[in-house]
């Protein structure tokens, strides 16, 4: 069997279905999720169920406050999670899924706005609904023409559509979504900022140090940089790089002032800059650590390179 060939067939059925999706009731749709003061609810059984759960996150993720229930235990007291300033989005592609069809009389008597979602406009669902999304396709991907497969594609994607428009109808920015994400690159590129990764112990060596002295400091404080402070600021600062490079000379004493070998007025970053800037200024300026100073210019900690980089920062 030519397993490649049907792979492209099914996508190709698939978004040909897409293509010619009928998205008349979108506007209807998203005036209702747009007004809705409460949670727009998202239930159904079975694939719709399950693809129903991820329509519910995304929605929620992009602005539009969302969970969903399941029919059956909505009908064993999940019911009372819908309030009146809510608003229901029941995906059904018959229309007749018996444990959806249960609890649509109870979500009227709440007199709460129904978006459908189903294949079949003379369905019950449909006839319950103030609003529908038609999911209807000609072909199913699979052979048989049987199992759900392109009407659960079109499914997936109209409810995409339906949040990308929602995103759209409330101006909804990166920074709302990063917001929702914290833990997500986005997020964190947003958000994360340098004082929230910074070390804030760290070797400091005193001007009239030894290199000998200095070395100690650097090997103890496992940074592989070691820090000359004047009343709070950075005067300079002693890296390993720095020391492989005194050692070359001929005159190499262990004894002569390590002061004398560091880079004087080094590069510094403000603890409020974000960890992505500092770590494009740090690739940039080709730099492993940086100290960390306030609005005032005293050094209240130290930025390593692996840091950010473990701290998924990119």
């Amino acid at each position: 069997m030519d397993f490649i060939k049907i792979a492209r067939e099914v996508l190709e059925i698939e978004a040909n279905e897409l293509l010619k999706a009928d998205v008349s009731g979108i506007d209807k749709a998203v005036e209702i999720a747009y007004n809705t003061k409460g949670k727009l609810i998202v239930t159904g059984v079975g694939k719709s169920g399950l693809i129903g759960s991820k329509i519910a996150a995304t929605l929620a993720s992009t602005g539009t406050p969302s969970f969903f229930i399941h029919p059956t235990e909505a009908l064993h007291g999940d019911l009372g999670m819908i309030t009146k300033d809510d608003s229901v989005l029941a995906i059904s592609y018959s229309g007749e899924s018996e444990e959806l069809i249960k609890i649509l009389p109870h979500i009227k008597r709440f007199e709460v706005p129904l978006i459908a979602m189903t294949g079949k406009l003379n369905s019950t669902l449909a006839r319950y609904a103030d609003c529908i999304l038609n999911i209807h396709v000609d072909k199913e991907a699979c052979p048989l023409n049987v199992a759900p497969t392109s009407s659960t594609t079109l499914t997936l994607a109209m409810g995409d559509a339906l949040a990308v428009c929602l995103m759209k109808k409330r101006n909804f920015t990166k920074e709302q979504f990063a917001s929702f994400h914290p833990g997500g690159s986005l997020g964190k590129k947003l958000f994360v900022k340098v004082k929230d990764l910074m070390k804030t112990k760290f070797p400091i060596a005193d001007k009239n140090d030894s290199l000998k002295e200095a070395i100690i400091k650097i090997t103890e404080g496992k940074l592989g940089h070691v820090l000359f402070l004047d009343n709070g600021k950075i005067r300079a600062i002693l890296s390993d790089g720095d020391l492989r490079r005194a050692m070359m000379k001929e005159n190499f004493d262990l004894n002569e002032k390590a002061i004398n070998f560091a880079t004087k007025n080094p590069k510094t970053i403000n603890k409020e800059v974000l960890a992505s800037d500092a770590l494009k200024f740090m690739e940039d300026n080709k730099i492993q650590l940086l100290p960390v100073v306030d609005d005032n210019e005293n050094v209240v900690g130290v930025i390593h390179i692996h840091d950010l980089v473990e701290a998924g920062i990119k």
